[in-house]
């Protein structure tokens, strides 16, 4: 089976939370307009084409798995060496979505690139990128100061993809409910 860089599977903070993180993104995250706010699971993915097959393995793995609160509180930072840094929000429930990876990754064990890292699967919500050794500590620093704990409850993941298109934007596709109370 193939895959693309064109499609990925990710959480996705409810909108109506996401304003700070934008905020935030529009200043610093060269990406803003490729992507939603959003936590990688599986990157790349399986062509949209195959969202329809995917969808009832990953529904029935979803569904034993039970929804979770998700806090985003702390900044850091990936050094990318030469001064450039990608900086990011740390979800408090990294071993929650750690387990949710390895569920699901096991449909399409090999969709697993974001777990070929030294450290392995680190989950993050990346919100900029920076040069510079000096800059990133005293802009982490700053952001920290300002922000305020964002918490949500997830209970679904998503399916996401774009055309091959240059300027093309992720777009929501298919919704996978985790278990329902």
């Amino acid at each position: 089976m193939s895959r693309v860089y064109t499609s990925a599977v990710v959480i996705i903070p409810p909108e109506e939370i996401g304003a700070p993180i934008q905020e935030i993104r529009k200043k610093y995250d060269r990406q803003i307009n490729r992507w939603m706010p959003h936590i990688t699971l599986l990157y790349p993915f399986r062509p949209e084409t195959d969202y329809n097959m995917l969808s009832k393995s990953f529904s029935g793995i979803c569904k034993s798995i039970e929804p979770f609160e998700i806090t985003l509180g702390e900044f850091h930072y990936f050094n990318h060496g030469r001064q450039r840094y990608t900086l990011w929000l740390r979800p408090e429930s990294v071993e929650l979505i750690i387990k949710l990876q390895a569920k699901i990754l096991e449909i399409v064990p090999d969709c697993n690139d974001v777990n070929k890292y030294k450290k392995g699967f680190n989950p993050h919500l990346s919100i900029g990128q920076i040069s510079g050794k000096e800059n990133h500590l005293l802009l982490i620093k700053k952001l920290q100061e300002k922000w305020f704990e964002i918490k949500f409850h997830l209970n679904q993941i998503f399916f996401i993809s774009r055309e091959k298109s240059k300027n093309s934007q992720f777009e929501i596709k298919k919704r996978i409910q985790l278990k329902r109370g």
